[in-house]
């Protein structure tokens, strides 16, 4: 196969940070994606609905002229998020709220420290169609850090799930066997997103020839037996499995760093990074149902009109990008990838 095309495909979990930042990453993403579910965990946390659509204008501020691109704006919640605000939220725009448990990951110390102190949230969610997105691994110390996720179903989503059984929930950037195993068990009101990375690497890369921070995130890489489950789950057909790549950029100076920044950046090369996933699977043929009809169909919105070329030609990923007054780095930079994307006219 050399040519594949598909209906243009939409990221649903994505990090663009702001200011500067943007110039660079923004067009990465349009180049691809329809549309973006757009992370709310910036250093100030967008709790309130006017900040995030006035985020929104900046990141459209930044979209090539030539292209189109939608960012799908949420909110964060915190232990003091009020539940009179959920109206207001989806009557503006908001698709969804985003549940950090606090310190679980980046910019998340001002998220959620018992979420029984959401419930009126929740509650209001529920009735207003709003969709919860879920950070799911555990902040106890106790906890293994290969094991938060496994624990953080049994713990928190199982009792969360049977308390609000309207609610709609997306479990991101899933990592392990067991939560797929959850998701396949669950009714149509649970869904799940899969990276780029977690499909096509184990927790051997971040220490192949020494430690590899570009390779370190949240939730950390899993052993092989986590990453083959991952990998038949997003090419099984099974509608609640969609593309989200959790692409998270960082100065390469926090990267390289004594305390690293957990974080892939992606965007660049996504649909190359997916499609070497599906094309190792022998599974071409459910891409695009992941990357381009699965999500739409679970936030409820209509599938993209425009198309994406993937073509079998090989090329060098960019060994950085200007970022600001410092440099980016992507996962895979200055190694090869097999299949290049572009829109379709």
């Amino acid at each position: 196969m050399q040519t594949f095309d598909l209906i243009q495909p939409d990221d649903w979990h994505l990090h663009v940070r702001d200011g500067d930042f943007l110039k660079t990453v923004v067009p990465h993403t349009a180049e691809q994606f329809a549309r973006a579910v757009i992370m709310p965990n910036l250093k100030v946390p967008l709790t309130q609905t006017q900040d995030a659509l006035a985020y929104k204008e900046r990141i459209l501020s930044n979209v090539p002229k030539h292209l189109s691109f939608e960012p799908l704006m949420t909110l964060y919640l915190t232990d003091h998020f009020k539940p009179s605000e959920i109206a207001a939220a989806k009557e503006q725009g908001i698709v969804a709220l985003k549940l950090y448990p606090a310190g679980a990951t980046t910019h998340s110390d001002l998220g959620v420290t018992d979420i029984k102190r959401i419930y009126p949230v929740l509650d209001a969610m529920q009735r207003h169609g709003l969709l919860l997105l879920v950070h799911g691994e555990v902040t106890d110390p106790s906890v293994d850090i290969f094991d938060r996720e496994a624990v953080f179903i049994d713990r928190y989503l199982e009792p969360l799930r049977k308390d609000f059984p309207a609610l709609k929930i997306v479990f991101e950037h899933i990592t392990t066997q067991q939560a797929c195993e959850y998701v396949k068990s669950a009714d149509q009101g649970l869904a799940a997103t899969l990276t780029a990375h977690h499909l096509l690497l184990n927790r051997n890369a971040i220490f192949k020839g020494g430690l590899r921070p570009h390779y370190y995130c949240l939730p950390v890489l899993k052993r092989e037996t986590h990453r083959m489950a991952l990998l038949e789950a997003a090419t099984s057909g099974d509608r609640r499995f969609f593309l989200g790549t959790d692409s998270a950029p960082h100065l390469a100076t926090l990267k390289e760093h004594a305390s690293a920044c957990a974080g892939c950046y992606t965007a660049s090369v996504a649909m190359s990074l997916y499609a070497s996933a599906f094309e190792a699977a022998g599974r071409m043929d459910q891409l695009e149902r992941f990357a381009s009809l699965n999500g739409p169909a679970f936030y409820g919105l209509e599938k993209n009109t425009k198309r994406l070329r993937l073509q079998k030609q090989s090329f060098e990923v960019q060994a950085e990008y200007p970022f600001g007054e410092g440099a980016l780095k992507p996962l895979f930079a200055g190694e090869t990838l097999e299949w290049s994307a572009h829109l379709m006219a």
